[in-house]
């Protein structure tokens, strides 16, 4: 499950990125959530997709 807390939510794809997944499409289509979806919702929090270092920030 995700988590519903934004900075909890930034760690777990942030983590699940660094262990099982090689880019934000595959960790989305992996739990069947849409890629611009995340984003804006990670946007709203203050949190920027960083696609040199695969990582919300």
């Amino acid at each position: 499950m995700m988590p519903k807390d934004p900075v909890m939510l930034m760690s777990f794809v942030n983590m699940k990125l660094r262990d099982e997944y090689r880019t934000l499409e595959d960790f989305c289509t992996s739990f069947g959530i849409d890629e611009t979806k995340l984003k804006s919702q990670m946007e709203a929090a203050g949190f920027e997709w960083m696609p040199g270092i695969r990582q919300f920030r």
